[in-house]
């Protein structure tokens, strides 16, 4: 331990086998309970910032109420991530040149398999790299055996009780997977783009009605055209045909509320087969819906012969070129949209009409409502139930059906006829086959599988053993806290909530923190494209991951984005610095650690203060920790252990300590080595893997539990009496000295002589007293009754004015031109307020708030400027 510096790449790894070797992330019995469920990483990701903030934050509530005695329990696993792993594995065999529909289903999903057996830990690895204490001996993961047995237990209940159906609906398309996707998995960016005008001819007549698009291609599927009922315009109109042209079908002009006047032309041609508005169009008017896209994204039989086969992009130019050549273009012009796009394919995605299983998410909705209504699980900060609720209340049917391998595959088998029978395994659907057909049939099952939405919303009581093994889900359902990240409060907070209140009767989780985003020092979020992303595993690896956590968590606002600089990491680096050194001193003088696990014997007044600032101090941290105010909680810690002890408590105690009153020594090292211990303890769930070194090498605890993790949290309450006061009255003289030397622009080692003739006898006597203390730290070299015959600058402490008397080589004379300086300078800001606050104009018209802060800066200044005449009173 006699390093002078804190080496984390010495300790960390070290720390963490031992902490896994002792098995001690897993539960102790206890009548208490807690319990977290990880959102669970893709099993394709590699550990970002968002994870960082989001694990630092879980960890720190496990550890904390690990060591107050809770039977405590962090699920961890990773989910399956359908579409990325699937189209990952994809690029990695078309490297190989394997080609997965040559090779088929089943020798796919062994490849994938084999993929997740050599790379699907990275995660985890990383976050244990991050110190996080999950029980990693129950590593979960969606498509283990045990959650696909839960998932399809779910989806046959379900289908049981109407909540799941087959309907053919538009639905998001990607045309290069070829499979539908969630919203989720959408990305909305915004492109230069151009709209084009279009004349369709009117029947009967010479005249054209003109409509906007900015994707000609789909006029092939138009099936109406559309007005608004209170648009003059086109009154005449509505009821006839146009001529779509090139294709030369007939359709109508119709009215219907969604026709905008004020966008394009005020007409709109409607094809409810490739747009989701334009769906619900079709659905009020009865339109026909006409489908001209294949799964590719190619133009299929719908459509004149020389356009079928072509993709989408290709026939959009040639429609423009035949549309030019026939005089039906009218013009087109430069506009900025928004255009979906998959995330993982980074193609264009096409609204699609496709047949897929639904779940009837409005039904589910209705319970998971009502828990949060009712305050049986309740969001932190509180406003995000305003955002749940606005999506609850507007909720569509959902999805839940891809046209992917790799997944859990639909429980569903079709007979001869197209008939469904749905069952758990396909030895139970040939038994329902039967006794509908009467004899024994062929099926084929659904080859879809589940969006992956729908596997992890059962996360938090399938992972504890649902539905065959209960003893987990009695313990630890509902789970205490869910920490998330805002964008996923509907795709899976929802649906979890939905899941657990239907299958469980019970919500999942008491309360959910939502954590903010964690962007680059000037607010930015990170982006490759930016090239500004911060890897956590850099800033472990070069500063450690107790800096990284504490820095994360020190940030941890709610409602506000974390703004993560590297030097704010570097900073926190030196905090564990200072704990490392802190320890040192207490070796160097020789403090015992053996017997420390009741609190000493107080009757020094510095050990009183520092015990009372530790009690406040955990009392504090619990509250902050409840209300889930980590920033709070952290600075607390951080206030405590820097400020507190190490930079007022540890040079009290040197007067002490290397002076000749040997029972006030031996107080002094109990209790320094008792409260650094109380310390390590607050500070475990920030920062542990510091902390658990310290300890291991100091043998804080003999007995066999030696490890830090299960250490009780400090107990004891105290009330401030004037002892403690007496050391508070110290810190502030002590203070205001070193804040006067700066203010002046004097070296903070410069001696000073201090005279105490205008005070009251209260403090003169209470500076007596302590004098040797006040001396050492306050570098006086005198304290003296009465005033000297030379010039002095003049403090104020509490209200008592003290001389003090410089060394002959500080200028006097510079500081008296210095303060007569900052004093014209304040005089004149003075002058401009008051000139404000004098003109009627502006006291009339500008905001209350505005007036009342000039106000109070102006007496904020007036106050500065008595002090500044104060000090140069006898210079």
């Amino acid at each position: 331990m006699s390093n002078d510096k804190y080496i984390h790449s010495d300790v960390e790894d070290k720390i963490y086998s031992y902490w896994e070797k002792n098995e001690l992330f897993k539960p102790k019995e206890n009548s208490k309970k807690f319990s977290i469920v990880i959102p669970p990483p893709n099993v394709t990701g590699s550990l970002h910032m968002g994870h960082a903030l989001n694990n630092s934050i879980q960890d720190l509530l496990v550890r904390y109420h690990r060591m107050n005695n809770y039977e405590t329990l962090w699920q961890p696993g990773t989910d399956h991530a359908g579409i990325a792993t699937q189209a990952l594995v994809e690029r990695k065999l078309t490297a190989e040149k394997i080609d997965k529909n040559e090779i088929g289903r089943d020798k796919f999903i062994e490849k994938v398999w084999e993929w997740k057996e050599q790379y699907g830990d990275i995660i985890i690895n990383q976050l244990k790299k991050l110190g996080c204490s999950c029980d990693w001996s129950r590593n979960a993961f969606t498509m283990d055996e045990n959650l696909s047995k839960s998932v399809i237990k779910v989806f046959v209940d379900l289908y049981n009780k109407d909540l799941i159906y087959k309907d053919k609906k538009l639905v998001n398309w990607d045309t290069v997977l070829k499979t539908a996707i969630s919203d989720l998995e959408v990305d909305q960016r915004e492109v230069n783009s151009k709209i084009y005008y279009i004349r369709y001819p009117i029947d009967g007549t010479e005249e054209f009605i003109t409509i906007a698009t900015t994707r000609p291609e789909t006029m092939l599927g138009d099936t109406a055209i559309a007005v608004n009922p209170k648009d003059d315009r086109f009154k005449s109109f509505v009821g006839k045909k146009v001529t779509i042209p090139i294709v030369g079908r007939k359709i109508n002009i119709i009215e219907d509320d969604y026709a905008d006047p004020e966008q394009g032309t005020g007409a709109l041609k409607i094809t409810p087969a490739h747009d989701f508005n334009d769906y619900d169009v079709g659905q009020r008017n009865n339109l026909e819906i006409i489908n001209i896209f294949t799964e590719a994204g190619k133009i299929n039989e719908n459509a004149p012969k020389e356009y079928i086969g072509l993709d989408r992009f290709e026939a959009r130019k040639r429609i423009l070129k035949e549309l030019k050549d026939k005089d039906f273009f009218v013009k087109e012009e430069n506009i900025k949209n928004k255009v979906p796009y998959g995330d993982r394919s980074n193609s264009i995605i096409e609204p699609f009409l496709t047949e897929q299983w639904f779940a009837d998410a409005e039904k589910l909705s209705v319970k998971a409502k009502e828990v949060v209504n009712s305050k049986k699980t309740n969001f932190f900060p509180e406003n995000w139930s305003k955002t749940y609720f606005q999506w609850m209340n507007n909720i569509e049917p959902w999805c839940i059906s891809r046209q992917l391998w790799w997944g859990h595959q639909i429980p569903a088998w079709y007979g001869p006829d197209k008939k469904i029978f749905v069952a758990e395994d396909e030895d139970d659907a040939k038994l329902l086959a039967k006794k509908h057909y009467k004899k024994d049939v062929d099926l084929i099952r659904d080859p879809d599988v589940l969006d992956t939405w729908f596997s992890s919303g059962l996360w938090p009581f399938a992972t504890l053993g649902w539905p065959d093994n209960k003893e987990y889900v009695e313990k630890f359902y509902p789970t205490s806290v869910l920490v998330t990240g805002f964008d996923i409060i509907f795709f899976w907070v929802a649906r979890m909530i939905m899941f657990g209140t239907e299958f469980l009767n019970k919500e999942p989780f008491k309360d959910i923190y939502v954590h903010a985003l964690v962007r680059d020092e000037k607010g930015q979020k990170m982006s490759k494209s930016k090239g500004n992303v911060i890897d956590p595993l850099d800033l472990i690896e070069k500063y450690s991951a107790d800096a990284l956590r504490f820095t994360l968590l020190s940030m941890a606002s709610p409602g506000t984005d974390v703004k993560l600089s590297e030097d704010r990491v570097k900073g926190y680096r030196n905090f564990l610095n200072k704990l490392w050194n802190a320890n040192n001193f207490l070796i160097t003088n020789e403090c015992d650690f053996s017997d420390i696990d009741k609190v000493p014997n107080l009757s020094v007044n510095i050990n009183k203060w520092i015990y009372a600032e530790l009690i406040e101090a955990k009392s504090k941290i619990e509250k902050n920790l409840e209300d889930y105010r980590f920033d709070e909680a952290a600075k607390n810690a951080y206030q405590f252990a820097w400020h507190s002890y190490c930079d007022w408590y540890l040079e009290l105690s040197k007067t002490i300590l290397f002076s000749d009153n040997e029972e006030a020594k031996s107080e002094v090292k109990k209790v320094s080595s008792y409260i650094f211990k109380q310390i390590l303890i607050l500070l475990h769930p920030f920062i542990p893997f510091v902390t658990e070194e310290i300890w291991l090498k100091n043998k804080f605890d003999n007995s066999s539990k030696d490890f830090l993790m299960l250490a009780n949290w400090p107990s004891g309450k105290i009330n401030k009496d004037s002892n403690t006061e007496q050391v508070e009255n110290i810190i502030s003289i002590i203070s205001e000295i070193r804040s006067f030397k700066n203010e002046l622009n004097v070296s903070p080692g410069s001696f000073i002589d201090m005279s105490i003739n205008n005070i009251n006898d209260i403090q003169k006597k209470f500076i007596n007293d302590n004098e040797i203390i006040l001396k050492k730290l306050g570098r006086i070299n005198n304290i003296l009754n009465d005033d000297l015959d030379k010039p002095a600058a003049t403090m104020v402490v509490a209200g008592d004015l003290f001389k003090i008397y410089f060394d002959k080589d500080v200028d006097l004379k510079l500081i008296k031109e210095n303060l007569t300086s900052k004093q014209n300078r304040i005089q004149e800001e003075m002058n401009k307020i008051s000139q404000r606050l004098e003109n009627k104009s502006f006291v009339d018209r500008a905001p209350k708030e505005i007036v009342e802060q000039e106000k109070t800066n102006y007496n904020n200044l007036k106050n500065d400027i008595d002090k500044i005449l104060v000090t140069m009173k006898g210079i």
